[in-house]
């Protein structure tokens, strides 16, 4: 009898264990578009950044992300779980919110075309200055270094 009863509270662990596997399943495929809208950093975006450059910035979005994620998936738990009717409404006007930014976008570079080529030329006008004043950094931050040691040694 008590061989019968450890079989059968088995049973019912594996029972559970498996209703669980499944709705992690179902729960993952509902939340992957949440968990992966902004990681996607494509060579586009990270153009005319140094390769040392690189990294940095997508750490940083990586950062943002997961910051993102820890408001808004508890945000989005609550939501379903005390306004169920509210979510459809949020997806709508999140949905138009990517609209109206495509548009936007789009518009921009159909109309302000001159701008943008005007900026481009401004920037390679200045990128000589810029890379003059970044190699300066070293060696300004060495100099404040050994201002600083020698500050102190006077005080001593």
């Amino acid at each position: 009898m008590a061989g019968s009863s450890l079989l059968a509270l088995i049973d019912d662990i594996s029972t559970v264990l498996d209703d669980v596997a499944t709705m992690t399943k179902i729960a993952a495929r509902k939340t992957a578009g949440v968990l992966g809208d902004d990681l996607a950093l494509n060579a586009q975006q990270v153009t005319g950044v140094k390769a040392d450059r690189e990294l940095p910035v997508v750490w940083a979005v990586a950062k943002g992300s997961l910051v993102n994620k820890a408001i808004l998936v508890p945000a989005a738990l609550l939501i379903s779980a005390v306004a169920p009717w509210l979510v459809v409404p949020l997806l709508m006007l999140g949905g138009l919110f990517l609209c109206y930014e495509g548009a936007e976008k789009l518009l921009h570079k159909l109309l302000h075309k001159h701008e943008d080529d005007e900026q481009q030329a401004h920037l390679a006008h200045h990128e000589p200055q810029q890379q003059a004043l970044q190699a300066k950094i070293p060696q300004t931050q060495r100099r404040a270094y050994r201002d600083a040691i020698a500050h102190q040694e006077h005080q001593q």
